[in-house]
């Protein structure tokens, strides 16, 4: 089965890299005062959601973000939207047509994007209750929400005890 969330070795490698980078337990400025600490979210389930203006996908995905931030939240998840567009004009357009209810980190420059490997918009990453990267996704369709919604409720009932 061609599953869209993969706990291959590519979620192993992201951590290296963003350990080797140091990205993932300490700080990393992403723009104008800004930073994504992964360690302000320890014992949580954290999805990193890359995003930008002209993603099509990203239209859709937003929705369906909000509605995991609100309906697991009080379980430990933690939704952060990571855009990488350069014109912030665009970005806040973006937004102001599909409203989040979860974290925007700005990452203009597409240093955390590099560090993350990303390779398509969306991309996402399910970041463990320890820091790990559980499954990544690339893309959204509506017609598999239920398969992604299962690999958040497979890494939060994960370690759930923390």
């Amino acid at each position: 089965m061609n599953r869209q969330w993969s706990t291959s070795g590519l979620g192993r490698l992201v951590v290296a890299v963003c350990l080797a980078a140091g990205i993932g337990l300490s700080a990393t400025p992403l723009a104008a005062g800004a930073e994504f600490e992964l360690e302000d979210y320890a014992g949580k389930v954290v999805v990193v959601d890359f995003w930008a203006s002209w993603c099509v996908p990203c239209r859709r995905s937003f929705p369906w973000l909000n509605e995991m931030q609100a309906k697991y939240a009080d379980d430990g998840l933690v939704v952060i939207g990571v855009n990488v567009d350069t014109d912030a004009e665009a970005s806040r357009a973006f937004l102001e047509e599909f409203p989040v209810e979860f974290r925007i980190v700005e990452d203009p420059d597409g240093e955390l994007a590099t560090a993350y490997d990303v390779i398509a918009m969306p991309s996402s990453f399910i970041i463990g209750r320890q820091g790990e990267i559980a499954a990544t996704h690339l893309g959204f369709k509506v017609k598999k929400t239920d398969e992604y919604e299962a690999a958040i409720r497979e890494a939060l009932a994960a370690g759930a005890e923390i």
